[in-house]
C-alpha cells in the first residue's frame, strides 16, 4: 500500500489550512479567524501544539470553541508532522522554541497565548524561557516542566518506570521508526489505550481519533521525525548543548500558567507537576479525576473551559 499523502491530514472543518513560513520551514496551520469590523481591535492568538505521534487535529473541539470564543485559535502540524516540513535535523528545544516563536511573528502577531500536550507543552515551556516576550500565557496538559519531569524520572520510581522503558527503545536507530509504522501504525494505537481512560476508549471520537493518528504515522518522514524529539531530549543530557538548554530553561516565568493533569494518568503523573511553581509562581493545576494522558480528548469540555478562564485573566 502506497503511503499516504501528507496533504491527507488537511481534515475539512469550520477551520481553513494554510501554509505558513517560519524559522526556515513550512508548516502546516488550521486556523479560525473571527470576523471582525475595521473598528475592532484584533484578536489575541492563541497557538495549539499537540503532543507525541499526533497532530493539529488534536485540538479540533478546542479550536472551534477558541474562535467562538473571539480568539485568533491556530492548530499548527510541529516540524516533522503532518504536512508541515520534515528536515533531518532541527528538534532540539533550541529550535522548537524557535519555530513557535517564528510561527506567532507569521501569523501577524507580536506575542500569543501558546497551549501544548505532552511533548509540545516542553516546547511551550521552552518558548516562554527563551522568547519572553513572544508568550503572553502558557497552558501545558499533562506537561510539567521539563526539569521537574528530569528529576521525577531520576528521583520518583513510579514515574521512572512509566516513561523510561519506552523512551529509552526509542533510542535504537530504525527499529522505533518500523515498530511505528508497522500493521498501519498499531502501535500508536496500542500507546494510546494504555495512556487513556477506558471511558474515552469505549466512546466514537476514540475510534476517529487513532484512525487519524495511525494514518499519519505513515506519512513520510512522521516516525522518524516523531523519534528524534525523544532522542534529543536523551541524548542531549550528557551534551554541553543540553546542559545549556537546561540552565536557560531554569528560569522563572513572568507569565499567566496552567496545568491540566489526568487523575489517572499512567505515563505523566499528577504528582510531577508539584514543583512547577518553582518556573512559574502562581500557577493554577487542575486535575481532572478518572482522566488519562489525553486530557483534551477525554474532557474536551472541561479542558476548554479551564483554558477559557484562564485567557480571560492573562
Amino acid at each position: 500500500m502506497p503511503a499516504p499523502d501528507p496533504a491527507t491530514v488537511r481534515l475539512p472543518g469550520p477551520w481553513r489550512h494554510r501554509d505558513v513560513r517560519a524559522n526556515g520551514m513550512k508548516f502546516h496551520v488550521a486556523e479560525i479567524v473571527p470576523d471582525r469590523s475595521l473598528d475592532d481591535p484584533t484578536p489575541e492568538l492563541v497557538l495549539l501544539v499537540h503532543g507525541f505521534a499526533d497532530l493539529w487535529c488534536s485540538w479540533r473541539s478546542q479550536l472551534v470553541a477558541l474562535g467562538d470564543a473571539g480568539y485568533h485559535a491556530a492548530a499548527v502540524d510541529l516540524r516533522g508532522y503532518g504536512d508541515s516540513d520534515k528536515p533531518p535535523r532541527g528538534y532540539d528545544g533550541w529550535t522548537l522554541a524557535g519555530d513557535i516563536a517564528g510561527l506567532i511573528r507569521s501569523l501577524g502577531h507580536t506575542d500569543a497565548h501558546i497551549v501544548g500536550h505532552a511533548d509540545g507543552g516542553l516546547v511551550c515551556w521552552a518558548t516562554a524561557a527563551l522568547h519572553p516576550r513572544s508568550v503572553r500565557s502558557i497552558a501545558l496538559l499533562a506537561s510539567p516542566h521539563p526539569l521537574a519531569l528530569r528529576r521525577a524520572a531520576i528521583r520518583d520510581r513510579a514515574q521512572r518506570r512509566a516513561l523510561l522503558p519506552t523512551f529509552l527503545r526509542y533510542q535504537l536507530p530504525r527499529i522505533p521508526e518500523r515498530a511505528l509504522t508497522a500493521n498501519d501504525g498499531a502501535e500508536v494505537e496500542r500507546l494510546v489505550r494504555e495512556r487513556s481512560s477506558t471511558r474515552w476508549q469505549r466512546s466514537p471520537e476514540f475510534a476517529d481519533t487513532v484512525n487519524v493518528m495511525r494514518h499519519a504515522i505513515a506519512v513520510p518522514g512522521v516516525a522518524h521525525s516523531t523519534l528524534e524529539y525523544q532522542r534529543w531530549a536523551f541524548r542531549s543530557q550528557f551534551r554541553s548543548d543540553g546542559r545549556r538548554f537546561a540552565s536557560v530553561v531554569d528560569t522563572v516565568l513572568d507569565v499567566p500558567a496552567v496545568q491540566i493533569l489526568g487523575g489517572d494518568d499512567p505515563y505523566v503523573l499528577a504528582r510531577t507537576a508539584r514543583h512547577d511553581a518553582d518556573w512559574a509562581p502562581g500557577i493554577e493545576v487542575h486535575e481532572l479525576p478518572g482522566v488519562g494522558h489525553y486530557v483534551h480528548h477525554e474532557e474536551p469540555e472541561r479542558v476548554t473551559a479551564l483554558l477559557l478562564e484562564t485567557l480571560r485573566r492573562s
